[in-house]
């Protein structure tokens, strides 16, 4: 069934039980997405010395060699995927797109490793590079400190041996998958 308003105001719970029974066959396409999506960022130098998928890999390599959770090796797969959209605001964007798939830790580290991040280059800025400080005394603030120094800020070594794509697949496929929580 499609639905045949116009306007929102409207529709009726017939129209949109038929569209909240396409939005879930629409669901399992959502890896297909995001693996597209890394995929792209190899395209994506900005400069760097490696793309943005290595990046990507090496960051999720790292989280996994470190034993981190799979949320979190999976935040670290994917924390640039905004870098497919725009690269000043990709922190957003990534968050965003991961929100609904994690938990509210994962999601503020998502959010913020870019400020964090910024304590080892915002002063070339004429930045602070102090930014992380204002969320010290949040819950997650020692994940996103792990996270951004030990893994994403380390990761730009292009002779470092990165797992490849393909074995963070079941990953996607596992989070990202399945029907987003609250929706």
């Amino acid at each position: 069934m499609t639905a045949t308003f116009t306007r929102m105001d409207e529709s009726d719970r017939d129209a949109w039980m038929g569209i909240g029974k396409a939005t879930m066959e629409l669901q399992p396409e959502v890896p297909k997405r995001i693996l597209s999506m890394l995929r792209e960022l190899a395209n994506v130098r900005a400069g760097f010395g490696v793309d943005q998928l290595h990046h990507s890999l090496q960051t999720a390599t790292m989280a996994r060699r470190a034993n981190a959770s799979d949320e979190l090796v999976l935040a670290a797969l994917c924390h640039d995927v905004g870098k497919i959209v725009s690269i000043p605001n990709h922190a957003a964007i990534a968050a965003e797109i991961m929100k609904p798939y994690v938990s509210s830790d994962v999601y503020q580290v998502l959010r913020t490793h870019q400020l964090f991040q910024g304590r080892h280059y915002f002063e070339h800025f004429g930045a602070s590079p102090n930014l992380r400080d204002k969320f010290r005394d949040e819950p997650w603030f020692a994940m996103a400190e792990q996270f951004t120094d030990e893994w994403d800020q380390a990761a730009f070594d292009p002779a470092y041996p990165v797992l490849p794509l393909a074995e963070f697949e079941p990953l996607v496929q596992q989070y990202l998958g399945r029907f987003p929580v609250g929706m």
